[in-house]
């Protein structure tokens, strides 16, 4: 049996975790540079004239009014209360399998049928109670009917966040309670198609002729179909695999024309990139920068440009992609405009044992591993970006994205660890 464990509105959760006065409050976390509404408790949820992703200053006035409270992203807040909540879970199984920083698959093959009730209500309240997080709990025989049961478990209150198909019955129920754009890997234009031949039900699709499934919706539309007539298809995964590419790009904190100030943020993100690369053991072959100005904006005049640089040689060293994407960066610069982006993308990636040298091209000085080791450790002992490149520069504030509502790094960060008064 699989569980498929879903934090309750992850990013609005984290933020109530350390502010019990917001409890049963609307709170709303924000994007990049508090753009729009990316997260949203139960609570904001249910103000219907507070939809995801608008601009927050075209409901600035609706969020007011219901006295809603928002946050700018915690990424690091939010990274650090994920590890918390998978640490958790691996307290239950041996195999965890983390499907996205909120929800991830457990291995419950271990247990009784009869005790499965039992451990998901565990599951449930230890989290609770380790971290302050609330969850959903789906179990099933299936990947897919595990996901369908946690969107279940979490749909009806009565279910209490937890809903086992331990039986015939709950599976039957689920699916004829379920709509065709309820399961999971479902998408717009196969739920019409599906439809369109009079199924209205995640049952009605888990009863179609198998043959017409396959041709439809290829063998993944197939497996889908398995996996709701309990025929596990998906198999746990073990280990994550290394991601193909890399990149970042943030909007800039204000418009820039200043080329200094884009090549400070460019060799930050850099080395952003660089550092997520090494995690993974991993080198690029090739990496990209664009350079673009404000899409939306309606006076200033636009300009996005973009290149890409073959390597001599696979690497993840801070300083050799530094330097490539900086010499990119100026090829793509043009003075006169106000820009609001720069971005770094590494493509290619090979695993950095399995680096082939030129046979013509030296290995580089400027490639000291034990130079990046140690800068690596330094980082890692002391906090991101203690010790970087002189292209990275001190002027962060004036290119960084706007924070203004951020919450401290309350696990993070010595100096913002929150503090519990006298009074």
């Amino acid at each position: 049996m699989i569980a498929l464990v879903d934090c309750n509105s992850f990013y609005a959760s984290c933020e109530q975790v350390f502010r019990p006065d917001l409890q049963n409050k609307p709170v709303v976390v924000l994007s990049n540079n508090d753009g729009c509404i990316i997260a949203a408790n139960k609570e904001a949820k249910a103000l219907t004239d507070i939809p995801m992703f608008q601009p927050i200053f075209k409901i600035k006035k609706v969020l007011d009014d219901n006295n809603v409270v928002c946050f700018s992203s915690n990424y690091t807040l939010y990274s650090d209360m994920s590890r918390r909540v998978m640490d958790t879970l691996k307290k239950f199984s041996p195999l965890i399998e983390e499907y996205s920083i909120d929800e991830s698959f457990i291995d419950l093959s271990y247990y009784k049928n009869e005790e499965l009730e039992d451990i998901a209500h565990k599951i449930k309240d230890t989290i609770y109670k380790n971290t302050g997080i609330p969850v959903g709990v789906g179990v099933a025989k299936t990947k897919s009917l595990a996901k369908m049961a946690n969107k279940f478990a979490k749909k009806i209150p009565e279910n209490n966040n937890v809903y086992v198909i331990n039986s015939e019955e709950k599976r039957k129920h689920l699916l004829v309670s379920s709509k065709i754009k309820d399961i999971w890997g479902i998408g717009r234009k196969h739920t019409v198609r599906i439809e369109n031949k009079g199924k209205k039900t995640a049952w009605d699709f888990a009863n179609m002729e198998v043959a017409w499934v396959r041709k439809e919706l290829t063998v993944i539309g197939e497996r889908l179909w398995r996996e709701l007539n309990n025929l596990p298809c998906l198999d746990m995964v073990r280990l994550p695999n290394a991601k193909k590419g890399i990149g970042t790009a943030k909007s800039f904190g204000c418009k820039l024309s200043d080329y200094g100030l884009i090549e400070e943020a460019c060799s930050y993100y850099v080395a952003e990139v660089a550092d997520l690369l090494r995690q993974q053991k991993s080198a690029a072959n090739q990496i990209e920068v664009f350079l673009a100005t404000n899409y939306y904006s309606d006076y200033d005049k636009q300009y996005h440009n973009k290149i890409i640089i073959t390597l001599d040689s696979p690497t993840n060293s801070t300083i050799k992609l530094t330097q490539q994407a900086l010499m990119g960066l100026k090829k793509i610069y043009k003075a006169g405009y106000r820009y609001k982006k720069v971005g770094v993308n590494l493509f290619n990636l090979v695993p950095e044992d399995q680096i082939q040298l030129s046979l013509f091209t030296a290995p580089s000085k400027i490639e000291n591993k034990k130079l990046t080791k140690t800068i690596d450790t330094l980082n890692s002992k002391f906090g991101k970006n203690k010790v970087k490149l002189a292209t990275v520069g001190n002027r962060e504030k004036q290119w960084a994205l706007v924070k203004e509502h951020r919450s401290p790094r309350f696990t993070t960060q010595w100096k913002e660890l929150l503090t519990i008064g006298k009074d």
